[in-house]
């Protein structure tokens, strides 16, 4: 069994397809969101103003995940929720 299942990924809302294109935005704003703090964290490096390492700065080990992988977790731990374009939270009954 694979865990999280769809089911409990779409709560039921949505279907496969829907899933599958959420998830790959939500993959995609993670990889650009880590590929924008890695660059700040170089360009600090290479201008001397942190004796820190990348892995330091960057915390790597939170990020040795795959960036879908990663998706489905934050989906599924609730951190991200699924919506339709034009929706918001609010008008799916939460808070």
């Amino acid at each position: 069994m694979i865990k999280p299942s769809i089911e409990d990924l779409t709560k039921g809302k949505f279907n496969r397809y829907e899933l599958v294109l959420g998830t790959a935005k939500l993959a995609r704003v993670l990889t650009d969101d880590y590929t924008e703090r890695r660059e700040e964290a170089e360009k600090m490096i290479a201008n001397k103003e942190t004796d820190k390492t990348i892995a330091a700065m960057l915390k790597l080990d939170a990020e040795d995940e795959k960036a879908v992988k990663a998706a489905i977790n934050r989906l599924d731990n609730g951190e991200y929720e699924l919506v339709r374009d034009g929706e918001t939270a609010e008008a799916n009954g939460e808070e």
